[in-house]
């Protein structure tokens, strides 16, 4: 292969001053022209970075993307160097988002599969609606604390919150915790007051395959932002599930 060649699998695209569409309309030709990796400069706010790209490709962004990052992908891998705002993963399908700041709002809306490790802490309603089909669950790592209404009406996936920024006392700040939840698993590592539970919500002992699956995530959320995993185990997770299947059942019996 020349090295022409393999240098078009590396492109670099300037956002600074572009509208939104514009900016998305010059990712998808440089992928549809074979891009593998992509380093998007000077993002300030551009929406949908990343949607609806069904291939493999992988994006670096600099700066701030705006709301709806990788919604509706399938298969790449996007990082950003800094911190995203809301809807971040909607609807994903498969492929990972990696933040190395905080994240906003709604956070993995309806994500139906692949992996978000967030390093810093998330907004309101993160994992909303998350859902899972047969071997496909997705994950979202979160390094920090999640504000209010977490896991909201998950039917599916994993939630891993670590609260690496929290003092050893420190209860975590999310009330409403799994309100509405149907499905899925939430993992907390530190103290959650009870009270701060959605009534639809229970705690469970874990057994040998959720302290595998919490390993491995953990294992690569470690990786990926370079910090301590044995560190992170020195302080307990509980386990959070949904009590029923149907939470709102007798609302809509006759």
């Amino acid at each position: 292969m020349s090295t022409a060649a393999v240098q078009t699998k590396t492109q670099t695209l300037d956002a600074g001053g572009l509208y939104y569409r514009d900016l998305n309309e010059r990712l998808l030709e440089l992928v549809n022209e074979g891009a593998e990796t992509v380093e998007i400069l000077n993002v300030n706010g551009q929406r949908y970075l990343g949607t609806n790209l069904q291939r493999p490709v992988r994006l670096i962004v600099h700066g701030i993307p705006g709301n709806d990052l990788g919604a509706f992908m399938d298969g790449p891998q996007i990082t950003v160097l800094g911190s995203a705002q809301d809807g971040c993963g909607n609807t994903m399908n498969s492929g990972s988002i990696i933040i190395h700041g905080s994240a906003g709002d709604i956070l993995g809306h309806s994500m139906r599969g692949g992996t978000i490790l967030v390093k810093g802490n998330v907004g309101y309603r993160v994992g909303i609606h998350m859902k899972e089909y047969e071997t496909v669950r997705p994950a979202i790592v979160i390094g920090g604390t999640a504000q209010h209404f977490l896991g909201e009406y998950m039917s599916g996936g994993v939630l891993v919150v670590l609260g690496l920024n929290l003092d050893s006392d420190e209860l975590h700040p999310t009330h409403f915790l799994g309100t509405g939840m149907h499905g899925g698993v939430i993992f907390m590592r530190g103290r959650v007051d009870a009270s701060y539970l959605g009534k639809e919500v229970g705690q469970e002992k874990m057994d040998d395959a959720d302290n595998w699956l919490l390993q491995r995530l953990v294992q690569e959320y470690a990786d990926t932002f370079k910090v301590d995993s044995e560190g992170i185990f020195s302080v307990p997770f509980i386990k959070l599930v949904p009590r029923t299947k149907r939470p709102y059942g007798q609302l809509y019996a006759y």
